[in-house]
Parts: C-alpha cells; structure tokens; sequence
C-alpha cells in the first residue's frame, strides 16, 4: 500500500492549491574546501614552475662577475649592477636593440595594414576566384616556415636584400594566420553597417578608415601582441640575413655573446634587457587582448 502523503508534505511539494509541483529553488554546486584548497596548490607550484626560470635570469644577471656556484647563488644577495652597465653601455648591444625595434615594430605596423585590406576582401568583397585564392593562401599555414627558407634567401640574397632592413623584414609581412583571423572577426560585424555605409555613398577606403578599423581595434591589438612577440624572438632569419656585426637583433647578438664566452651574468643581463619590451608589449595590448581572442569568429 501507498502511504498517504500528509497536507504537510502536500504543502511542500505542490502549491497551496493543490496545482502544479512547486520547484525547488537551484542551489550552485559549490567545490568542498578540499578541492578548493588543492586547486590553490595545484596552482601556486605552476605558478612557481613557470616564473622561477625568469627570477633566475634575473638574480643571476645581478651578480658580481665570477663562478656561479648553485643553489647560493640563487639567493637575492650581494646585489651588483656590473653586468647592467657594462650591457647598455656596450655600443653593439645598443645597436642590436635598435635593429630589433625597428624589425619588430615595422613588421607589427606593416602586417597589420595588408592583414587588414586582405581580411577586408576577403570577408566583404566578392570577386571571382576568391574562395580559391583565400584557401590557397591559408593553406601556407600547413607548410613549415623551414622549408622556404633556404628560397627566400635566395631570392632576397640575389636582390641585395642581405644585411639591410627590408631584406628583415619584407619575407615576413605575408601572414596567412594574421590574413585569416582578420577575416573571420570582419567577417562577424553586421552586414547592416555595411549596407548603411553604402547607402550613405562612402567610397570602399573611407568605409575601410573610418568604419572597419575602429570596430576591429581588439583583434589588432591582439595580433599586433602576437607579430611584435614573433618578430622580436626571431632568430633563424635574423641570423641568416643579418651577417654582419651591425646588422644583429638582439637574440642573435646574445648568442653571439654566449660563443665568445662573455661573463654568464653579462649574457643574462642582455636577456632581461630583451624581455622587458616584451613585457611592456604585453601590458599595452592586454587591454583589447582578451577580447580579441574571445570575439574572433564570433558572428556580432
């Protein structure tokens, strides 16, 4: 036999009336504190994993020069700033910081402006043939950036492109995943916008300038954080083009350090220097770097 249910518990799971069954309000899963807890371990030892590398490079650059005998010298004293001076007031290391910024930050202004144009055609155009040029283009992802090398120092060799900036820097400006991820985030705008602007008898430039790149100013951001982070660690084209003592980056100038046997704690202290304009890359585009990231392909 059922038991009867009592007007209590009547009351409980079904309205005053006798009507529906009421629903019981959702109470959120929350984590244990055990979990919790292990959670927070579980991060603070990547965190350490991940950051002690750096806090190494620079405890160590701030030694006197001489052995480095571990793990003392790993504690963060005695505290000199030799290695510091004696690397910015090297006239070569200057110059290699230089030769980076220009190679990065003209790259980062270069490959964003022809990104930008080709995502453009290739999200709102419509010409023939552009389905097949879009997937060929894209389909340069897939080939190893190792295998065009060796022709395109050929090419740039025969055209006198070797120990110069533009023989640096114009391989690189076509970027297929720059290209494709400017096309995918044009892609999501409305059409409305577009079919307003025409309407309004905007030519396809001041369309582009003054309507396109405002609203696409978080997947640039995000990009440009991308190339200027490519383009500033770049070492094997830098090392191939720029034979000459003037014409070395910074990654290819420490390693040069590093085979003349300078002091370790010199060799670190240029890699600190070459961080921080990463870094500081990092800080200005976080902003809009999120953002680019979570919105691209995203139909708005």
């Amino acid at each position: 036999m059922t038991a009867l249910s009592t007007p209590a518990a009547l009351d409980a799971d079904t309205g005053a009336g006798g009507g529906s069954p009421r629903r019981r309000p959702y109470r959120a899963l929350q984590p244990s504190r055990a979990g919790t807890a292990v959670r927070a371990v579980l991060l603070f030892l990547a965190a350490v994993v991940t950051l002690f590398p750096f806090y190494a490079m620079v405890v160590l650059s701030l030694k006197p020069a001489g052995a480095i005998v571990m793990p003392d010298s790993l504690l963060p004293w005695p505290i000199s700033t030799e290695a510091y001076e004696r690397v910015l007031s090297a006239e070569s290391v200057l110059r290699w910081t230089f030769n980076t910024a220009v190679y990065s930050v003209v790259s980062v202004v270069a490959v964003l402006f022809l990104a930008s144009l080709a995502g453009y055609a290739f999200a709102r155009k419509r010409f023939p043939g552009k389905e097949v040029m879009f997937w060929s283009f894209i389909a340069m992802i897939m080939v190893p950036y190792h295998v065009t090398l060796i022709p395109s120092f050929i090419v740039i060799s025969e055209a006198g492109g070797v120990n110069t900036y533009w023989g640096l820097i114009l391989p690189t400006l076509a970027n297929a995943q720059a290209v494709f991820l400017m096309r995918q985030f044009i892609k999501s705008l409305p059409d409305e916008l577009f079919e307003a602007a025409m309407l309004d008898g905007c030519s396809e430039w001041r369309m582009y300038v003054s309507m396109v790149l405002p609203l696409i100013k978080p997947i640039m951001a995000t990009l440009g954080v991308f190339v200027f982070l490519w383009h500033w660690n770049d070492f094997l084209w830098p090392l191939i083009v720029g034979q000459s003592t003037d014409m070395r980056t910074l990654t290819t100038g420490l390693a040069s350090l590093n085979a003349e046997n300078a002091p370790l704690n010199v060799v670190l202290a240029g890699s600190v220097v070459a961080f921080v304009p990463i870094f500081m890359a990092y800080l200005v585009g976080q902003r809009y770097f999120t953002e680019g990231v979570t919105m691209t392909g995203v139909k708005g």
